[in-house]
């Protein structure tokens, strides 16, 4: 298949300094992830999940902080994003593409005691794959994002994002990842063309940004079987029924996922918490980093207690 695998100029000028590592799949496919550690004995496992249009980035000010507190942080870039490979052709995506990608990485590695932490499209990659070996898991982080079920009600705002994707001439033909992302900040005082020229790093042109158009065409109301559709389904069934802590944290200024969502999914959570982070958009992790941190802090320290 024809691949762009980004050179590590792209990111030379990134306030970035963890050191790249990579899984090579069967199929050549080469994945970037980034793998922090604590000098000393670790408490257990972060695994940092991305979704549409990020990489590993949206974590920056995430890593270091809990790698002071003494976990091991795992942040890798799905194929097609980040330093990851990226097939060209648009129909090689899926969303079980990425689901096994995931769950071989996380074999690979041999991650236990995970903190998982999803967000947008990782929130049914991350927990769909963590149902099929739920002994790695310690607990789950959710913000900004949801489950597949039949009566979930997809807002005009998803809704118009898969009509611009299947229509790409829409974006000039080159989906403006960079803007998308800066776009939806809403705190003040983030530097939105650092934000811009971060998510724009990863890509060599519109051919390299497959893996971005295909996503929104994933959706599983339109797409049911590109999707996960069913499987959304029975793990959203499945959460209900896992003895574990399950925080929810989402952003309130969130077009896509807006925080009654959030109210009603833990509601049926038997236990979650639910935070509401003031003022925060849909990347609530890179808008609104030390409240999620504080969310994190919080809840670990509960545990401990």
């Amino acid at each position: 298949m024809d691949v762009d695998r980004p050179p590590d100029s792209c990111f030379a000028d990134l306030d970035w300094p963890f050191a790249p590592h990579y899984l090579t799949h069967p199929d050549g496919l080469r994945q970037h992830y980034v793998d922090e550690r604590p000098a000393g004995p670790t408490q257990g496992t972060f695994l940092l999940l991305h979704g549409e249009p990020t990489w590993s980035y949206l974590y920056r000010d995430w890593i270091e902080p809990l790698v002071d507190l003494g976990y091991r942080v795992v942040a890798p870039d799905h194929l097609g994003f980040g330093r990851s490979d990226k097939p060209l052709d648009d129909a090689w995506y899926s969303i079980a593409g990425h689901r096994h990608a995931l769950e071989a990485l996380i074999g690979h590695l041999d991650l236990g005691d995970i903190n998982l932490v999803v967000q947008d499209w990782a929130g049914p990659i991350g927990l769909c794959t963590a149902l099929t070996d739920p002994d790695r898991y310690a607990r789950l982080f959710i913000f900004n994002t949801w489950l597949h079920h039949d009566t979930y009600e997809y807002g005009e705002g998803i809704r118009w994002w898969h009509q611009m994707a299947v229509d790409p001439e829409q974006f000039g033909a080159d989906m403006p990842t960079g803007a998308i992302v800066a776009g939806t900040m809403r705190r003040p005082d983030l530097d939105a063309e650092a934000i811009r020229k971060a998510f724009d790093a990863p890509f060599t042109g519109a051919a390299s940004k497959a893996g971005a158009r295909r996503f929104p065409v994933c959706l599983p109301f339109a797409e049911p079987v590109l999707g996960d559709a069913a499987l959304q389904e029975r793990a959203r069934a499945r959460l209900r029924e896992w003895d574990i802590p399950i925080h929810l944290a989402f952003g309130d200024a969130d077009p896509v996922f807006p925080y009654e969502t959030a109210e009603q999914w833990a509601a049926e959570l038997p236990g979650a918490t639910l935070d509401r982070i003031p003022g925060a958009g849909h990347f609530v992790q890179l808008d609104a980093p030390t409240d999620c941190l504080a969310v994190v802090r919080q809840q670990l320290g509960a545990s401990d207690g």
